[in-house]
């Protein structure tokens, strides 16, 4: 029988290692109880995650007539349109889909975004303290970073921007079957507006992914209009969640402790560094999304039949004791760092680069801005959104303090 376990507890999500070793000592792999998926295969190494992300020839993300792993009968129709993308694609459809957006990603020189990335990081750091001390630091800067950032690099108006960040509030508590019912008006706004401007980019062009994505589509590109908004939709949100969690993660970890904090001010350089740290450590995506076994499978000894789920638990295999040493302890400096906070195989993030930029930057930013921020409450009293897969600050209230 499936264990159950809690994985959108707030004892989880304050301190993931005790349910990665509780779940480690049933071996490489774990039956375990995931919310909305149900009865699921867990790795808990580092090399069984590796296995199941890269083996596509034995793991699938598509069932048996092309519905995808994870979505669920009761799902609205409308989630399973924009399920249509590359993370859910399997071989030669994904390659097809992400060769597209990668010559995008070219085009757009994403490295070459880091001057502008570290202004707008340190406007919005600048005026953190604008409306309000304490201030919320995931809504007044942690969310609003890598929003205007991929925003702009879609070539979005600005004057939309606000848009997002209600509607990505509306969405990001799903912890049943209910809540994806509640989110339907805001996911619908989404669908209507970046099919607008997709209409936009065909009639008059533009500068950002969307108008290079449409050159594409011009050009003869193999990618179908619902492809191109569910392509879209994911570059918006996964352009942007993941990386607001990285940053108010992140911060959370520097404000707590007084020492990490002097030792990167000391040092911006060791910035870098930290960034690679925080990604292990933090790990705001927690897990892959599940795969069908195709066949019936044998991995270290335990027997996996056809059909039945698995999932790559990110979280544990950046906190497995055989490939980090003392993986439960931050360390800044930590060199080598062997995660994969942007999981592996042919799935690897695709905006690991910008990710990082956006990390350093907003870190920097902040150190510098405010050398002496600090949490307006004790740490105990931080709480994480319950949402699974996701390990998000809630709300993480600063002040300025004068030394």
């Amino acid at each position: 029988m499936p264990r159950g376990s809690d994985f959108i507890s707030e004892d989880f999500f304050r301190n993931p290692a005790t349910l990665v070793e509780e779940l480690r000592a049933s071996g490489p792999l774990a039956q375990v109880r995931f919310p909305i998926i149900g009865t699921v295969w867990m790795t808990t190494t580092q090399e069984m995650a590796g296995r199941v992300l890269k083996d596509t020839a034995t793991f699938t993300l598509r069932k048996e007539g092309g519905g995808v792993a994870g979505l669920r009968w009761w799902m609205p129709g409308m989630l399973r349109v924009l399920a249509t993308n590359m993370l859910t694609m399997d071989e030669p459809d994904h390659t097809r889909l992400r060769s597209i957006v990668d010559e995008a990603f070219r085009r757009r020189a994403v490295l070459d975004m880091e001057p502008r990335i570290a202004a707008i990081a340190d406007e919005l750091a600048a005026n953190l303290f604008a409306e309000a001390s304490p201030a919320d630091l995931v809504e007044r800067f942690a969310r609003k970073l890598p929003l205007a950032v991929i925003c702009e690099l879609l070539g979005l108006p600005r004057a939309d921007w606000s848009k997002f960040s209600l509607w990505a509030n509306r969405i990001t508590d799903i912890t049943g079957a209910a809540g994806f019912f509640l989110i339907l008006p805001g996911i619908w706004s989404i669908k209507r507006y970046l099919e607008q401007q997709l209409d936009l980019a065909r009639k008059s062009g533009g500068e950002g992914l969307i108008a290079e994505l449409v050159r594409a589509e011009k050009e003869g590109a193999r990618i179908s209009r619902e492809e191109m908004v569910a392509m879209v939709f994911l570059l918006l949100f996964a352009g942007h969640e993941t990386t607001t969690h990285l940053i108010s993660g992140s911060t959370y970890e520097i404000l707590r402790d007084p020492g990490l904090r002097a030792w990167l001010a000391e040092d911006k350089s060791r910035i870098d560094l930290a960034t690679e740290e925080f990604l292990r450590f933090a790990s705001p995506v927690q897990f892959s999304k599940p795969r069908f076994a195709r066949r019936d499978v044998e991995l270290d000894g335990i027997k996996l039949k056809k059909g039945e789920m698995v999932m790559a638990m990110i979280a544990a295999a950046n906190l497995d004791p055989a490939v980090i040493d003392n993986p439960n302890t931050l360390d800044p400096a930590r060199k080598p760092n062997r995660h994969i906070a942007f999981g592996t195989g042919i799935h690897f993030c695709l905006g690991h680069q910008l990710a990082r930029i956006e990390g350093r930057c907003a870190i920097n930013a902040l150190l510098t801005r405010w050398p002496h921020l600090a949490l307006a409450v004790a740490p105990s009293q931080i709480r994480w959104r319950r949402r699974p897969g996701l390990r998000a600050i809630r709300n993480l209230p600063v002040v300025a303090q004068l030394d």
